[in-house]
């Protein structure tokens, strides 16, 4: 997976390439941990996410709970499989999906 990550002012949006998984899942809280500082929109975009596992739901919900807090999140871009796992999940209620 690749993090492409652009700051602009107190936005930050973060470009996921490829898979978000058990294995890349720690790549992206890692990402996260220190860039939330002083953000008040978090901004994901799933443009180029081909899937998404539980562990990365997880990263999701996580982040979430951390901008409830300090501003809003939102998810860009996503495709019809991915769409489909945040149905499943009840992701559609926790998160917003443009």
């Amino acid at each position: 997976m690749t993090i492409n990550s652009k700051k602009d002012g107190k936005a930050l949006t973060l470009a996921l390439e490829g898979r978000l998984d058990t294995i890349t899942s720690p790549e992206l809280e890692a990402a996260l941990k220190g860039a939330l500082e002083g953000i008040e929109t978090l901004i994901f975009d799933f443009s180029a996410l081909d899937y998404i596992s539980s562990a990365g739901l997880r990263v999701l919900l996580s982040a979430q709970k951390q901008m409830n807090k300090q501003g809003d999140m939102k998810v860009t871009g996503v495709s019809e499989v991915i769409m489909e796992i945040f149905e499943v999940t009840g992701f559609t209620d926790i998160l917003t999906i443009e």
